[in-house]
């Protein structure tokens, strides 16, 4: 990643794309399934979050968390990530087939969480893998295409696209915002984590897999712990 804050995405033509990020947003509770949505909820409520007033939600992001890394710094041991997909508007967009979808895992402060959701997903980047796809590739088949992540080795979630809002529904949300322009960076929210797994882990990974093609892509980082504070 340059200093300016450019992310790169190898496409599988062997062109590369790229995008300065200038809007990110997280979606929340973005689950097709309002049952998924639910049980995000529930596992939320868990860690003292408050239900939403609104669903499917929308978070703005200061753009430079917007990362391909391989290390997140946290400030105390109660983060975690969440598995999504990320639709990339390029900074040469000029039309919707230059869209690229992408992994991302939505590094959030839970223990930060409890006092506001916007708040949290500030705390800690937004890490996205370095290869992606066109959306227009890949979506007359989105709905089978497998999202899966890690923790500490563990499998924590595994499910498809069709769990959650299509990137098409968040295509038509952005031109009605007016922010379907070169910069914008969107993550589509998560879907449930297995029941009874340890989330506060050192290291995450998550993939999406393409059945149709076996394409993988990938984005893999290690939490760290920040000194602790002097004064």
């Amino acid at each position: 990643m340059s200093t300016d804050c450019t992310l790169q995405f190898a496409l599988p033509d062997g062109t590369v794309s790229t995008v300065t990020p200038t809007t990110v947003l997280n979606g929340g509770y973005a689950g097709r399934s309002q049952d998924d949505v639910a049980a995000h909820v529930r596992e939320l409520a868990e860690l003292g979050v408050p239900a939403p007033s609104v669903t499917p939600s929308l978070y703005p992001v200061s753009p430079y968390l917007a990362q391909q890394t391989s290390t997140v710094p946290a400030q105390h041991g109660r983060t975690s990530g969440e598995a999504e997909w990320a639709l990339v508007v390029p900074d040469d967009f000029a039309a919707e087939q230059d869209l690229l979808l992408t992994v991302a895992c939505d590094h959030t402060d839970r223990a930060l969480e409890v006092h506001g959701v916007a708040w949290s997903k500030n705390a800690s980047p937004d890490v996205l893998g370095r290869k992606a796809w066109r959306l227009a590739d890949v979506a007359g088949r989105i709905d089978e295409v497998e999202l899966i992540a890690w923790a500490d080795g563990v499998e924590i979630q595994r499910g498809t696209c069709a769990e959650l809002l299509t990137p098409q529904y968040w295509v038509d949300r952005l031109r009605d915002l007016g922010l379907l322009r070169p910069g914008t960076v969107l993550l589509s929210g998560t879907i449930p984590m297995h029941h009874g797994v340890e989330q506060f882990a050192s290291k995450w990974r998550v993939e999406l897999r393409d059945p149709a093609t076996g394409d993988v892509i990938d984005c893999a980082y290690e939490v760290t712990r920040l000194p602790e504070p002097i004064g």
